[in-house]
């Protein structure tokens, strides 16, 4: 299946992709990646350190010519998402990913493909085994953890690097350049609930499914349905209206993820059975209707279930669907300087309630970092009402943009020389590592950017190949057009 793959132009950066993508290399296990990464620059007899928690730095001298040139840092990012269909058989733990080409679109088979970052891997990794393409001096750098706290980013120590310009290949847009992101907090609402023998004997598993998702950061002003607020929605009406009796709910996977699906289990009177069905198909056709355009293949349903033993105390779920209702999902606030920009949202990402425990995580981004504060504050106080234990980790920094940059005029001219064209400068609302890189490196120059991918960290994840092309040829001739020292 992979062997397609292998045959694309530039051959160099695909068959590295194919390689890459053999290595299972999930965030927070990326030990298999880390020693991937290590052995491919030392075949390379070049330079290579691994850092104390796992990132890998590689350092390349300039070709002939160049060695009076300006030293390059490419960064990208060794881990990624894992996430799959739910009736896809795939172990992410020991099997690379099934690629395949549809079109002008590489995507995977049923599962993420792993182009969010594994495009920019696979270039730098070209760029080091090549023996033909002109460069300054480079100094790759492929980081850790990037998806789930950037503890890489974050773990660099200064003066490792050498660089006075680092070009990050983690953008999905091949008509931008990105000189700026979003910073980002992780905040978790936890704790325990008293368990209590069921009224009723009747039980169902309602789930909602078949939502687009996407990337929390990026695809978020885009108004996709959250499978973890639908189904508290639902189940908020069900016990207004029915008094149904919850036994379980267990939605969403990552905290960057846009929650697909949701799932729970409930117990209601013999008596309100049919009343039951006939609200949830109800519901389904309002709410189908209302995510039309965004989350066409989007189903409620509903199943039999067996009989739960215990359900939540009444008065606990009564105050637990008002306060996940409560939660602030999507847009905050949009920025009102750089038109277009979510400055401050949050994704409500994995809601977990089961045998007296519950678990509500959610990722709060913004570029100003008093407002993520402020949002952080709010879904505090919301769960701290609940009698919830919050804790806020993993926060990282914005990433300030710093339009006039000389590498942001050069590589803007370029893109209009090659493209006829403006290319699209601005700032994203994911979390890219440049805000964390840049406080041991204040002085680096900075600039991201990448080919189009679409449907990152979802198993509709695809990178299009004629972008890819024209991305590899964008970064070759920046590099030939690096300024001397």
């Amino acid at each position: 299946m992979n062997e397609a793959i292998r045959k694309l132009e530039p051959t160099a950066m695909w068959n590295n992709f194919a390689n890459l993508n053999a290595v299972p290399r999930p965030s927070k296990k990326e030990e298999r990646i880390i020693q991937f990464a290590k052995e491919f620059g030392e075949k390379l007899n070049l330079p290579t350190i691994v850092d104390e928690v796992g990132n890998v730095i590689i350092k390349k001298p300039a070709t002939k010519g160049m060695e009076d040139r300006v030293t390059i840092v490419l960064q990208s990012h060794l881990d990624m998402v894992h996430q799959k269909n739910a009736a896809t058989q795939f172990d992410f733990n020991t099997q690379g990913i099934e690629m395949l080409v549809d079109g002008d679109w590489v995507k995977a088979n049923g599962t993420t493909l792993g182009a969010d970052n594994g495009i920019g891997v696979a270039s730098i990794m070209a760029l080091l085994e090549s023996t033909t393409i002109p460069h300054p001096a480079l100094e790759a750098l492929f980081t850790i953890d990037e998806e789930t706290g950037m503890t890489g980013a974050l773990s660099l120590k200064g003066g490792l690097l050498d660089g006075e310009i680092m070009l990050n290949l983690d953008t999905e847009d091949d008509d931008e350049l990105t000189i700026g992101c979003a910073g980002g907090v992780d905040v978790t609402a936890v704790g325990k609930y008293e368990l209590v023998a069921p009224n009723n004997a009747a039980a169902f598993c309602i789930a909602i499914k078949g939502l687009t998702g996407g990337h929390s950061g990026m695809d978020i002003h885009r108004g996709r349905g959250n499978a973890n607020k639908i189904m508290n929605r639902l189940l908020l009406n069900l016990s207004n209206d029915l008094h149904i009796e919850i036994e379980s709910i267990d939605g969403g996977s990552l905290r960057n993820a846009i929650p697909r699906e949701s799932l729970s289990v409930i117990a209601v009177s013999d008596a309100n059975k049919e009343a039951l069905i006939k609200q949830i198909k109800n519901f389904e056709k309002i709410i189908k209707e209302e995510y039309e355009t965004t989350d066409p293949k989007l189903a409620v349903t509903i199943e039999d279930s067996d009989a739960p033993k215990q359900v939540l105390q009444k008065d606990f779920q009564f105050k637990l669907l008002r306060s996940l209702y409560a939660c602030p999902y999507g847009i905050y606030r949009m920025s009102p300087d750089i038109a277009g920009l979510v400055q401050t949202s949050n994704n409500v990402a994995r809601v977990m309630v089961k045998e007296g425990a519950y678990q509500i995580q959610c990722l709060t981004r913004s570029s100003v970092d008093s407002e993520k504060r402020d949002l952080q504050d709010a879904i505090t106080s919301t769960f701290e009402l609940l009698g919830a234990e919050i804790s806020a980790t993993g926060s990282y920094p914005g990433w300030t943009p710093k339009p006039s940059a000389p590498i942001v005029k050069l590589m803007s001219d370029l893109y209009k020389e090659r493209y006829h064209s403006e290319a699209k400068v601005s700032a994203c609302h994911a979390g890219l590592e440049c805000g964390i890189l840049g406080t041991n490196y204040p002085d680096m120059q900075m600039i991201s950017f990448g080919p189009n991918i679409k449907g990152a960290h979802s198993p509709d994840e695809r990178v299009q190949i004629s972008s890819v092309q024209k991305y590899w040829g964008f970064l070759l001739e920046t590099l030939v057009r690096i300024p001397k020292k």
